[in-house]
């Protein structure tokens, strides 16, 4: 055995000693079970109203100081305009209802039903986010968005405690 192996084993047994003293003696939590108790969970915030109705996919989901939204469509008659405005308005009250604002948001991904809209779009999303806008992704989706919306938003944001 060289130098180097003998080092390392040396080491190697002297945590393992320090571990086994420190559990022993109850000084503490292994790094498993410190870094398990303190990883934040998954808190569902939208529930089947039904305990046999198992939704499709979550409303609202908290994990930690982040929450995600999940993507809100206009479903009336109406233009890119009434149907942006009502879809901003839809992600506000979630994000408030479950602790956050449009100034948390830190990403907002949007999907319009066609790129023409784009523009339309814009003025109404400008300025709803505060001074300081969210990352953002828009893309046009192939065979539109579900329920005839013409846009479709989604975002993550952030949650003060």
């Amino acid at each position: 055995m060289n130098n180097l192996n003998i080092k390392t084993s040396r080491r190697s047994s002297i945590k393992k000693m320090g571990m086994a003293l420190i559990g022993a003696f109850g000084l503490g939590m292994t790094n498993k079970a410190i870094a398990k108790e303190s990883k934040p969970k998954k808190e569902v915030l939208d529930s089947p109203k039904n305990e046999q109705d198992i939704p499709l996919f979550s409303g609202a989901v908290r994990h930690g100081n982040t929450l995600y939204i999940a993507g809100k469509g206009a479903h009336f008659e109406g233009d890119i305009k009434a149907h942006t405005d009502h879809v901003l308005k839809e992600l506000q009250k979630e994000l408030e209802r479950n602790g956050s604002s449009m100034e948390q948001v830190l990403k907002v991904n949007v999907y319009l039903h066609d790129l023409e809209d784009y523009k339309g779009m814009n003025e109404v999303y400008r300025g709803r986010f505060g001074k300081n806008p969210p990352v953002r992704t828009t893309v046009a989706t192939y065979g539109g968005v579900p329920g005839k919306s013409l846009v479709e938003m989604d975002c993550i944001a952030a949650i003060d405690e």
